[in-house]
């Protein structure tokens, strides 16, 4: 059958060369060429009986200009919805050679990714059966685009669009599909898994459950591509973070220390991914945080830290934060690995609030386990650092009580007088009630730093401290004069020193 003169021009206007990858069209935006066409002319109703055409590479031409359009704009997904094309689509499907296969997966892809909606769209058209179906096709170039049409049908936020997915049979398909040799299936196969994991723990256990699923994934964690790396990395996680069952699963995949070394990958999203799986398996129980000090994880989790800005810095920060808030030996192994200053950099200027927040709250994690562990923080002047946040007066709410709560855990178990000192004279009064008390638990007992605190500017700020009777303020204010013999507090009175000041004058 010989195309016409108008279906052959409709072709070229709509449908560019095949992109470099056979397998899947390209993702990048085409030229609005298309879509001014598309609103003039009533294009759906142009290329719908295209797709029933007896010659094959008119109906493959025409699934192609179709999945350009809606990958395009939501708008012109809608309307390839409303002209009940899809029903076409899926219909053929299943009986098309691989080229046509290719290009209908693909509009299906396009379609879903934009909305909830639309995906649901889709699936009411009957399409995952034929999705699925196309999992166990030769061609890998078919599965291909076949578990990125799923993988975006999983992603949106409504979990039982997932569920569906999984409900059709497409876990133990895309566990096979990660085990082929083609490189570019891999990836999309791990991406589609990830999707359809994250959503609840039911789905993760799906696919932790699919025989030898965690294993094959785990064995591309040391891959050479590195956008496979990524999105297996990615993938683990989504599975992990949901309860400590699924993390040791993960855990005892032999990951460690393979995904301690994609830290110092070359490519960033790479190590930011490695990270957030790290995270997520050190924050479910103290015996998994063991496993990764065992293999030198906070050493690699700080040298992360001192190569990484910005956001990508937060899975490191909180990493650490889990490991040290759960026990002492934790805590002090990241002390040791000299986790302290990249966190305290991340508390400093230049770095968003809710960065500066998570390192505030896993400083206060690291310290607040005893005097030991408070020392090296009080060393590195952190009790002033997180003051400085607090009182800040362009920092959030979020970033203020996380500083506060830290501060709180670290004075409590500080014995450093000198590190208290300086936070006497700037402290305001949600703060200085814990400092003041915390002082005279100290000078209570060290003669020596009752004489630091005399000979600073300490003991006279007490005394200008406007403090209510009877409150746990006044208290402490009290608590710490007492220990001084009454001519040397009457001596720093502030109406003493105005006193002086005028018989000088």
């Amino acid at each position: 059958m010989r195309r016409s003169r108008s279906t052959r021009r409709l072709e070229c206007s709509l449908c560019p060369q095949w992109p470099t990858s056979p397998a899947v069209p390209s993702t990048s935006r085409p030229s609005t060429l298309p879509v001014v066409f598309a609103s003039t002319v009533d294009v759906m109703s142009l290329l719908r009986p295209l797709l029933l055409d007896n010659v094959p590479s008119i109906q493959e031409s025409a699934a192609i200009a179709l999945g350009r359009l809606a990958n395009y704009s939501e708008e012109l997904a809608t309307d390839i919805v409303s002209n009940d094309i899809l029903h076409h689509l899926v219909m053929s499907l299943s009986q098309q050679n691989r080229s046509y296969k290719k290009a209908a997966a693909y509009v299906l892809r396009s379609v879903a990714k934009h909305s909830e909606h639309l995906a649901r769209c889709v699936i009411n058209a009957g399409a995952l059966e034929s999705l699925v179906s196309c999992l166990e096709e030769f061609d890998p170039e078919v599965k291909e685009v076949a578990a990125l049409a799923l993988a975006y049908i999983a992603k949106h936020n409504d979990p039982t669009l997932a569920l569906q997915v999984a409900d059709a049979g497409a876990v133990p398909l895309l566990i096979l599909c990660v085990q082929e040799p083609n490189v570019p299936l891999k990836r999309v196969a791990a991406t589609a898994i990830g999707e359809i994991a994250k959503h609840s723990e039911e789905l993760a256990h799906r696919v932790a459950d699919t025989e030898g699923a965690i294993k094959h994934l785990a064995l591309l964690i040391a891959h050479p591509d590195k956008q496979l790396k990524k999105q297996v990395c990615a993938c683990l996680a989504n599975i992990a973070k949901h309860n400590e069952e699924l993390a040791v699963t993960v855990a005892e995949a032999d990951i460690f220390p393979k995904i301690l070394y994609c830290l110092k990958d070359a490519d960033p999203q790479v190590r930011k991914n490695a990270a957030n799986c790290i995270r997520e398996i050190a924050k479910q129980s103290s015996e998994l945080a063991n496993i990764i000090v065992h293999y030198g994880g906070p050493g690699a989790i700080v040298d992360y830290l001192n190569h990484t800005t910005g956001v990508a810095k937060l899975p490191g920060i909180m990493t650490l934060g889990f490991i040290g808030g759960f026990d002492e030996s934790l805590a002090m192994s990241i002390i040791v690995s000299e986790g302290i200053a990249p966190l305290c950099e991340a508390v400093g200027p230049g770095n968003e609030d809710h960065v500066k927040a998570a390192a505030a709250w896993s400083l206060g994690q690291l310290g607040r386990h005893s005097p030991q562990h408070a020392k090296p923080l009080c060393e590195k002047n952190v009790p002033a650092i997180l003051l400085s946040v607090f009182i800040n007066q362009e920092s959030s709410e979020d970033l203020k009580n996380q500083a506060k709560r830290a501060l709180k855990s670290i004075i409590r178990v500080c014995k450093e007088i000198d590190a208290l000192i300086p936070l006497v004279n700037v402290a305001q009064p949600p703060i200085i009630k814990y400092v003041l008390e915390k002082c005279a638990m100290i000078l209570e007992k060290n003669l020596q730093a009752k004489k630091k605190f005399a000979q600073s500017s300490a003991l006279l700020s007490i005394q200008e401290i406007k403090a209510e009777p009877g409150s746990k303020l006044k208290a402490a204010i009290d608590k710490i004069n007492a220990l001084y013999p009454p001519e040397i507090i009457e001596h720093y009175k502030p109406e003493t020193v105005n006193n002086l000041l005028s018989n000088i004058q």
